[in-house]
């Protein structure tokens, strides 16, 4: 069996374990510190929303132009008037939008670029996106993802408890917070393909968490019929016994996005297939790490309200601390014992020393005399 499978069979068994929950406030204030960062960069640089979102045009050119990104971007922005995104896509063509125009505006800018081109107005193609559009496409998805978080909680309230389903809606709004807080700070552009990658990482990560939370349950139910561990301990051996697991899960599912998102991205130009990767390799990242040091903790501390789990886990900790008493002062007592020994020894030894010593009599006294009176 490898290391890892070895390890893995002693984390499911019990024998060993990380104490990830007896460490929650560590992995709070790392979270709390990633959450910050996220907000940050969403607060100042914002998201930059794609024409789906905020309306505008798209023009794609025929494969293989000699115009470069640069020139491209050049003319666009001064033929329109407004910023361009330009994209090289993989067979050569460039993918080039501008959010904001009109469709006489939209008109305008395409003549310039063919004839900068040097192709006919036909053969640059040109899709249109009204604002109305993407105004209702951003309630919509807003309103999805409402109903999808709802919808989780009520299920996993019924599944397991409230405490686990509120633990559980955390760590999802902890992945959606830190994928969107990484799409503003490198400025990646906000598409329908990077919302079907978020909801894609929230069923992900709830998966994970459901997992993790079907073990802790296992071990759990049972709690204040056994007076060996806490509910914390408990909780936390459920944690490791599907934390190999979870990990594998992860980087096996973490290892082809990674292709998609640095190999595909840069052979085949990107496109919506970057703004899945991207959403997706964050997201899986950020659930893994949240179905581990967020969403259990959380539930440890929801049960520590509980009267019945709090007044049996300080049994639990006063009987550990009267048997750590009591074995310190055996202890005392056995060091106390050698050493009065030790001095009753001495005390003894001492008596057989001090004092003159009396020799027995010798037999050979008064052999050979006369018997009789001296003389």
């Amino acid at each position: 069996m490898s290391r890892l499978g070895s390890l893995g069979s002693k984390l499911y068994r019990g024998e060993t374990a990380y104490d990830f929950v007896g460490k929650r406030k560590l992995w709070y204030g790392v979270t709390l510190a990633f959450v910050v960062i996220a907000l940050s960069g969403l607060g100042l640089r914002g998201l930059n929303m794609g024409v789906e979102f905020q309306g505008g045009a798209v023009f794609t050119t025929p494969p293989a132009v000699e115009m470069t990104v640069e020139e491209a971007r050049e003319v666009t922005q001064e033929a329109s008037g407004s910023q361009a995104r330009v994209q090289r896509m993989g067979d050569g063509a460039l993918r080039i939008q501008v959010t904001g125009l009109d469709t006489e505006q939209s008109n305008e800018t395409r003549e310039v670029l063919a004839g900068e081109l040097g192709i006919p107005v036909q053969e640059l193609s040109t899709d249109l996106v009204g604002p109305s559009w993407g105004d209702q496409m951003s309630s919509k998805a807003l309103q999805g993802l409402v109903v999808f978080l709802i919808l989780v909680t009520l299920y996993l309230a019924i599944a397991f408890e409230w405490r686990m389903s509120m633990a559980a809606l955390v760590a999802v709004l902890h992945d959606l917070v830190i994928t969107v807080g990484v799409y503003a700070i490198v400025g990646f552009e906000v598409t329908p393909g990077t919302v079907v990658g978020v909801l894609t990482v929230l069923s992900y990560s709830l998966y994970d968490t459901v997992v993790v939370f079907d073990k802790v349950k296992e071990k759990t139910q049972n709690v204040t019929k056994q007076s060996r561990r806490t509910y914390g301990e408990l909780a936390n051996l459920g944690l490791n016994a599907t934390l190999v697991r979870s990990v594998n899960t992860s980087v096996v599912a973490l290892l082809p996005v990674g292709a998609l998102l640095f190999i595909g991205t840069g052979l085949l130009g990107g496109g919506m297939l970057k703004d899945i990767a991207l959403s997706l390799f964050i997201g899986l990242a950020a659930g893994t790490y949240s179905s581990i040091m967020i969403a259990t903790p959380l539930v440890t501390d929801f049960k520590l309200r509980d009267r019945e789990i709090r007044a049996h886990d300080k049994r639990i900790l006063a009987k550990r601390e009267a048997a750590a008493q009591a074995a310190a002062t055996g202890a005392e007592n056995e060091t106390g014992d050698d050493d009065s020994g030790a001095e009753d020894a001495g005390a003894t030894t001492a008596s057989t020393v001090v004092g003159p010593r009396r020799q027995p009599a010798s037999r050979n006294r008064g052999r050979g005399r006369p018997s009789g009176k001296r003389r």
